[in-house]
């Protein structure tokens, strides 16, 4: 049993989280804000952070790096949010995030990021200041942009990384996608090349490709769609 702190102005997604997390055993406080964050956290340091990035008074990531700079980031934290761009997923696990949900949060994403991030105990990440500038690369020298889907970052695709395929996909990736152009315009051309690599291998069902990538069905067809891949091509189920 643990206690887990949900940090989240949305009062629905408070009571939600609440009552999945005590079904599971685990004891739930809850702030609306993060001054009322602050206060628990002065109290008692929790065994885990549910921290939502969107707030009205002190964005989360605001308050992260107030965490990291006064050490008092000593527990792991799961940042959430359904409007962040991937760069402030990134920023967010620079400063010392152990992970991020995108809402809405599927139960089995949610259950499964809090469980890897009870599971790193209470080790203290690396302030903000002690940050390397090869921070931003992974192992391979890829852009951290192109190595979101792993555990040790925002961990809802890590169980792609562990298939048979993983190493034709990321030859696949680094192969054709040029460091010579803007980020964005690399994790565009990294985001379709996975997402074909997965379409390809599941010869189009969207079901399989949906759980072999850790997103909703409705959200994996938005992401498709903007990415410009071909539905049409090996697509055997909608």
């Amino acid at each position: 049993m643990a206690t887990i702190l949900v940090v989240d102005d949305e009062m629905g997604i408070r009571e939600l989280l609440s009552e999945i997390l005590s079904d599971e055993g685990h004891v739930v406080e809850l702030a609306e804000n993060a001054q009322q964050a602050r206060d628990f956290r002065l109290q008692q340091p929790p065994d885990l952070v549910l921290l939502d990035i969107w707030m009205p008074d002190t964005d989360g990531v605001t308050l992260l790096k107030e965490w990291a700079a006064q050490a008092r980031l000593t527990m792991p934290v799961i940042m959430m949010s359904g409007h962040a761009t991937i760069d402030t997923a990134v920023e967010a696990t620079k400063i010392g995030a152990l992970n991020f949900l995108e809402k809405p949060i599927a139960l089995q994403k949610l259950l499964k990021a809090v469980e890897q991030g009870l599971a790193h105990g209470t080790a203290a990440p690396a302030p903000v200041a002690a940050a390397k500038p090869a921070a931003g690369l992974n192992a391979s020298g890829v852009p951290m942009a192109a190595a979101l889907p792993t555990a040790s970052t925002l961990g809802p695709a890590a169980d792609t990384a562990a298939s048979g395929g993983a190493q034709q996909a990321q030859s696949v990736q680094t192969a054709s996608i040029s460091f010579d152009i803007p980020l964005r315009d690399a994790r565009d051309a990294f985001e379709r090349a996975y997402f074909e690599y997965h379409l390809a291998r599941e010869n189009g069902s969207m079901t399989r490709v949906a759980e072999k990538t850790g997103l909703e069905r409705t959200h994996l067809y938005r992401k498709l769609k903007q990415l410009g891949v071909d539905l049409g091509k090996n697509r055997n189920e909608v």
